[in-house]
């Protein structure tokens, strides 16, 4: 779905709430109740909860199912979309929202800015837009309830990849900056540099071959595959010295990112390989003399107390939630017979091209796409998600938060801020000229 931010300004405070509730609701039902929505959001008047709901449903933010068995709601992807560019907002990580500049199986890019005018990237993880038949027809992890798990499993990558991304930006590794993640967002530096599958020739293969290796090479010695490694997931960016241009290679994408102490880790990792050596010899007609790099090579002698995926593990990404995302990813690309043909379209930032084999028929996914409450690893690392504590944060949640730093003008994306109406009255008033506008309103 297109990302559209025009009814941001018409929300109140009270819709925040109701979002917020249903929000809240999802995480143990499908379908939240009506009066479930009532009670968590704790609005005075309860009646004045169907026209926030009303409200939310008219621009897409929630939804009704049909031949429901009871009244109630569920939660979009708009809706999340919303609750996760508010938590942005309001934490000063964005500003405004520019053009798409990318779309690729399981996430969407969209150029942002800063209070203070830095372009950034946000991407939207969308797991079940392409893959859902896929892992429908391999393995019913969903068990025939879809719409929390694909939001869940969503939450689950950006979560990762905003993990694997802080800890080797870090350690030096060529990256892009991670800046913010919230749900199933992260906002990221952006580079100025093209796809490696965009690139016709380079001066010098040999060279920038040796350096993607060397990439592959560092990655293992601290504990990681990178699992994706191709050219949809290799930006080149072009450093000029003087006359001399150098090439950078920038590595992205890291949902699928594995330890080396995984099952399959020494299959990722000669997977990655051949994926480079088998553009080059296509692409670029350079085919390089020495067969290595090995997996076993590669992790030999390696300090344990250097290993970054025993790091992300403590940081709060737990076992049981790496499994989950893992049996997701192993049953979209498992029944592809090795390549996955359904590659990334024209994403600015990279693709998720994958290619992968089926090997886990282990339990699925429980049916809402949540662990139990008496998980302890689950409910540690769901502080910045799902927040547990939601009358704290709908506080929060007035009309009156926003930005107040103007950021330096970006034309050429098209940034349009994300601003909130001051006054509540002004809020109503372009409410219902709207509704009235559309003919719905009394």
């Amino acid at each position: 779905m297109k990302l559209n931010i025009k009814a941001i300004r018409y929300l109140t405070s009270d819709d925040w709430r109701v979002l917020q509730a249903v929000e809240q609701g999802s995480k143990n039902h499908e379908l939240v109740p009506t009066p479930l929505i009532a009670q968590i959001a704790g609005l005075r008047g309860g009646s004045g909860v169907h026209k926030n709901i009303s409200s939310l449903a008219k621009v897409g933010l929630i939804a009704k199912v049909k031949n429901a068995k009871y009244d109630g709601y569920r939660l979009t992807y708009g809706g999340l979309d919303y609750l996760a560019l508010n938590t942005h907002r309001k934490a000063n990580s964005v500003y405004s929202l520019g053009n798409q500049i990318g779309v690729g199986k399981e996430s969407d890019i969209y150029i942002t800015a800063g209070p203070d005018g830095r372009q950034l990237v946000l991407k939207l993880h969308r797991l079940g837009r392409v893959s859902f038949r896929s892992v429908k027809s391999n393995r019913d992890y969903l068990r025939n309830r879809s719409t929390g798990s694909w939001m869940y499993l969503s939450r689950l990558a950006a979560q990762k990849e905003h993990a694997f991304m802080r800890v080797l930006y870090r350690e030096g590794f060529p990256i892009p900056e991670p800046v913010a993640w919230s749900r199933h967002t992260v906002v990221m530096e952006f580079i100025d540099a093209f796809p490696l599958r965009m690139i016709e020739s380079v001066p010098d293969p040999g060279k920038l071959y040796a350096e993607l290796m060397d990439i592959i090479v560092r990655l293992a010695k601290r504990g990681l595959i990178h699992g994706d490694f191709n050219e949809f997931n290799i930006l080149i960016k072009e450093k000029t010295m003087g006359d001399q241009i150098t090439l950078i290679p920038i590595l992205i994408d890291f949902p699928q990112t594995v330890s080396t102490n995984h099952a399959n880790a020494q299959m990722y990792f000669d997977r990655d390989v051949a994926c480079v050596r088998r553009y080059f010899e296509r692409r670029l007609k350079y085919v390089s003399d020495e067969a290595g790099p090995h997996f076993a090579d590669a992790i030999k002698g390696v300090d344990p107390a250097m290993r970054l995926d025993v790091e992300v593990e403590a940081s709060g990404f737990s076992k049981k939630m790496a499994k989950e995302l893992d049996r997701f990813v192993e049953a979209v690309t498992g029944n592809e017979d090795g390549v996955d043909v359904a590659s990334d379209s024209e994403d600015a930032q990279g693709g998720e091209h994958r290619e992968g084999d089926d090997q886990d028929d282990d339990a699925g996914i429980e049916h809402e796409g949540v662990e139990p409450e008496s998980d302890e690893d689950e409910a540690q690392a769901d502080t910045q998600g799902w927040d547990s504590k939601l009358a704290d944060q709908l506080e929060l949640l007035t009309a009156e938060d926003h930005s107040t730093v103007k950021p330096a003008a970006q034309p050429n994306f098209g940034l349009a801020p994300l601003e909130m109406q001051s006054d509540v009255d002004a809020v109503a008033e372009r409410v219902k000229s709207k509704k009235k506008a559309s003919g719905w309103a009394i």
